[in-house]
């Protein structure tokens, strides 16, 4: 316990002026976060990260966080970060072609969709910063809110399991739970701040309640990796916490989503 709270202390000294700076720093912050996440991936799956797709799937999500009109000034405007990205797919299943088919499509695929899962996460953080600083602060509160209240009302009343081969100690209690303690925080945020985005506090509210879900989701896939390759944490970088993706899982979904629906 000691553990955990050293490294949220010194992870939070760290992260929190970052944030408030934003610009430069958050876009390079963001993009070493999206490289940490890529390494992690590769690791649960055994693949070196020094390798030409393990090299090349760390410059995918790269390309796809930094904002092109800062970072690569020399590309058209009409082309921008994703074809930047797909730069790094077309180099990848090229080398299908150069060995000769001993590399195949099956295995271009991992680096791909590592790339793709890790990179638009944090992609829209740094788009989501771009617009101030109160709208990451509400994104970190309504996955901070559905996370503490799953884990209270699941320890106290959750009985029916919510999806137990993927991830036996939630319950639907508890996810009920979390969703509607996001959808407090949220319209208490939203009362301080009404001018967070131009939709009203209503279809906010409503957005809150598919933010839970979709973060308690993000939280589920990434159980599901972890199943899969059978390890208990993404990664070790920091201590009693686990990995990035462990830490960041709700928020490569939730992030999205809110963009997706004209939040920012």
């Amino acid at each position: 316990m000691r553990q955990r709270v050293i490294t949220a202390v010194v992870a939070l000294a760290i992260f929190l002026p970052i944030l408030y700076v934003g610009g430069i720093a958050i876009e390079l912050a963001a993009a070493a976060l999206a490289g940490v996440g890529v390494y992690e991936l590769f690791r649960m799956k055994g693949l070196a990260i020094l390798s030409f797709e393990g090299v090349l799937s760390i410059l995918g999500a790269v390309f796809l966080v930094l904002p092109a009109e800062r970072w690569f000034p020399f590309l058209s405007e009409a082309s921008g970060n994703f074809l930047l990205f797909y730069l790094t797919v077309m180099i990848i299943l090229g080398f299908s072609v150069v060995s000769k088919n001993t590399y195949t499509i099956d295995e271009a695929g991992f680096p791909v969709v590592a790339s793709l899962y890790v990179g638009v996460g944090f992609q829209n953080l740094v788009v989501a910063r771009s617009e101030g600083i109160a709208m990451i602060i509400f994104a970190f509160f309504v996955v901070w809110a559905t996370d503490i209240g799953a884990y209270m009302v699941g320890r106290k009343v959750g009985k029916r399991k919510l999806w137990p081969e993927i991830s036996p100690n939630k319950t639907i209690e508890g996810a009920l739970g979390g969703i509607a303690s996001a959808v407090v925080v949220a319209l208490v945020f939203l009362l301080i701040q009404p001018n967070l985005t131009q939709h009203n506090l209503v279809t906010m509210l409503l957005f809150t309640i598919v933010f839970s879900v979709v973060g308690q989701f993000g939280d589920l896939v990434e159980s599901a990796i972890k199943r899969h390759f059978d390890v208990k944490d993404s990664g070790n970088i920091l201590p009693g916490h686990g990995g990035i993706l462990d830490r960041f899982d709700s928020m490569l979904f939730v992030f999205p989503m809110m963009h997706l629906l004209g939040v920012f």
